[in-house]
């Protein structure tokens, strides 16, 4: 199992004494954590490539996309692939226009991924979100799996809202008072309730 967050085991009390269900589901999927990749490029064209698309799917093109890179998924080998090759990979224009863009902004150095860790959550969410086809969504799921920022509540989420509708006995999509009650509630360790949840509907951890 690969080296939790600094504050995972913290997290793991505080949210078992704040709620019965979050201390089942912390029980029952004790063998893994929450991990990081440690590389925003990486995860960026991963979260790029996998929106609006089943995961089946977006790892299918994701694999012909690290293929075509040479499984070296860096800024100066993604700038050199033309946009035949990319469609090839089943990207759309949008989505390869996202990962082209983020290749350009690191190149020119006009997103400088080093400075987002002075940034609060919401000021990091704004300053990822300028980043074609990254929009609010994508920006927690950075936070969240490549910063392992501990707060993350990602209430646009199809997962989280499944998985709260589940475990809480709301209905689908569960109220958003109810919604935000609990992240009143697991604050500041949202993150890792969000992880658990995602756990509580699908068996293998998600990694972005």
């Amino acid at each position: 199992m690969s080296k939790a967050p600094p504050y995972w085991i913290k997290a793991k009390k505080y949210l078992s004494k704040k709620d019965i269900i979050m201390k089942k589901l912390i029980h029952k999927y004790s063998d893994k954590n929450l991990t990081t990749r440690k590389n925003v490029f990486f995860s960026l064209c991963k979260s790029i490539i996998g929106q609006q698309i089943s995961v089946a799917a977006a790892n299918s093109v994701f694999n012909k996309f690290n293929l075509l890179c040479n499984f070296k998924i860096k800024p100066e080998i993604v700038n050199k692939l033309n946009r035949p090759q990319l469609r090839k990979c089943g990207l759309s224009r949008q989505k390869i226009n996202g990962i082209k863009d983020l290749a350009k902004k690191y190149l020119d150095k006009t997103f400088n991924p080093r400075i987002i860790k002075k940034m609060n959550d919401e000021e990091a969410i704004i300053y990822l979100s300028e980043l074609k086809q990254i929009g609010r969504w994508s920006a927690e799921m950075i936070l969240l799996f490549t910063y392992n920022r501990p707060n993350i509540w990602p209430v646009q989420d199809i997962g989280l809202l499944r998985a709260i509708s589940n475990n809480y006995n709301q209905k689908y999509l569960p109220p958003n008072s109810y919604v935000q009650k609990l992240k009143k509630k697991f604050s500041p360790y949202c993150s890792v309730a969000t992880w658990y949840l995602w756990r509580s509907i699908d068996n293998e951890p998600i990694q972005y």
